[in-house]
């Protein structure tokens, strides 16, 4: 699947969605920044601008319930068909990149 998004729109999509989620759990900032271990003024940064350490936002979502969103993130996806023979004998992962 393609993305038309960028980086930056992700970013401040996923920062728009977990201040709705704060709000719809009646969480103020301060009591998320004490309930996730995240400072204030990272957690403000965050639902304004988008930006945001991989820790701190796993932080975040573990505060709010949704870690589990993240299992899934990079799931191997078995139901995708192989472009070519090769890749179908080919039953052995990747232990590096090519580039």
């Amino acid at each position: 699947m393609i993305s038309i998004k960028s980086p930056f729109e992700v970013a401040n999509e996923i920062a728009k969605k977990a201040q709705e989620k704060r709000l719809k759990l009646n969480l103020s900032q301060q009591t998320l920044s004490e309930k996730s271990g995240v400072s204030y003024g990272t957690l403000k940064k965050f639902e304004q601008k988008g930006q945001i350490s991989l820790e701190s936002l796993l932080k975040i979502a573990l505060a709010l319930g949704e870690m589990d969103q993240f299992e899934h993130l990079f799931a191997k996806m078995d139901d995708k068909l192989p472009a070519s023979l090769d890749e179908l004998l080919d039953d052995h992962p990747r232990k590096r990149g090519r580039k």
